[in-house]
């Protein structure tokens, strides 16, 4: 009896530290019960995973950000505008290499400056970002009004197929996406700087007096954030060929949000995990994917994921308050 119990307490654990894994599974499962062998098609699944890459690179940052107790509302409007800059710089200099470079030091710069304001000035990042959010999706739309239109092409093909390359048949996105992963969780699990993410996150104050410069941490925490961005600016422009100023990278912030905060990221800062965001964003692949095979209206995919978001938040608290 004694030995029997154990084993439910230590079930309980195992769901409790692992829940976005647990919950990955399940909703595989009711995905093969419900569409069988359409969703495990190969190319189906493949398909999950490319069309994910981008929100689960731009979610590595979004991790980043609120493990600080941080938010980033401006991620979707940031890497419009990314985008637009490298195919421009594409499109003046014909070097991919420059395009690249232009890209990786907008989002750097980008995410720094959100940084500056939010530490060196203590502006709430929700406000901060809610004002670059408008900021840089209104900027975009007016440099590109003034050529008569709201999208930027590329009329190089060696740009366009970096995306739409497969390497062992899985899309270079995906692979991208395995390697920000993997530097992502070395930063985090290896380095001092990945240690002071969580310690900011946790007790602010008390990093503060154990002598982390907190400022710096978090600083360096949205312009590592805006890299991630311009990588994925970089992958949208590449695999459509095009940028548009209203409508790329729109809600993208929502996206990320959410698979961060399935992933088990709490909202008030401090904890969270790279594989937990993977399999956040995983999750929000296959219901994005299982509603388009059930032939689900499109209108409802944001309501689901309002209510994803809402739900694994209260689930958050729910665990927070048995763990006390």
């Amino acid at each position: 009896m004694e030995k029997l119990t154990k084993n439910k307490w230590n079930l309980k654990e195992f769901v409790k530290e692992n829940s976005p894994m647990v919950a990955l599974v399940v909703l595989f499962i009711l995905a093969v019960v419900l569409e069988g062998t359409t969703f495990l098609n190969l190319n189906n699944l493949i398909n999950i995973l490319l069309n994910n890459a981008i929100i689960g690179i731009i979610s590595l940052g979004m991790m980043l950000i609120i493990i600080t107790a941080g938010i980033d509302l401006s991620v979707g409007s940031m890497l419009a505008a990314i985008g637009l800059i490298t195919i421009y710089v594409l499109n003046q200099t014909n070097s991919i290499l420059l395009a690249f470079g232009a890209a990786i030091v907008s989002g750097a710069v980008l995410g720094a400056l959100t940084g500056v304001l939010v530490a060196q000035f203590a502006i709430p990042a929700f406000i901060v970002t809610l004002g670059t959010m408008r900021i840089y999706r209104s900027l975009a739309q007016y440099a590109l009004n003034g050529g008569g239109s709201t999208t930027m092409g590329s009329a190089s093909d060696s740009f366009i197929s970096i995306a739409n390359t497969s390497i062992l048949g899985i899309p270079v996105p995906v692979w991208i996406w395995i390697l920000t992963v993997l530097v992502i969780s070395l930063l985090t699990k290896k380095t001092a700087f990945g240690r002071h993410v969580y310690a900011v996150g946790s007790n602010e104050r008390a990093t503060f007096l154990a002598g982390i410069n907190v400022k710096k941490i978090l600083i360096l925490v949205y312009a590592v954030a805006g890299v991630l961005i311009a990588i994925a600016a970089i992958l949208e422009a590449s695999r459509l060929g095009s940028m548009n100023s209203s409508s790329s990278g729109l809600n993208y912030e929502m996206d990320a949000i959410a698979a961060t905060v399935i992933g088990g990221t709490a909202m008030m800062g401090g904890r969270g995990s790279v594989s937990g965001t993977v399999f956040g964003t995983l999750t929000l692949g296959i219901i994005n994917n299982l509603m388009n095979l059930m032939g689900m209206p499109s209108f409802l995919v944001g309501t689901v994921k309002g209510l994803i978001i809402i739900v694994a938040v209260l689930m958050q608290k729910a665990l927070d308050r048995k763990g006390d």
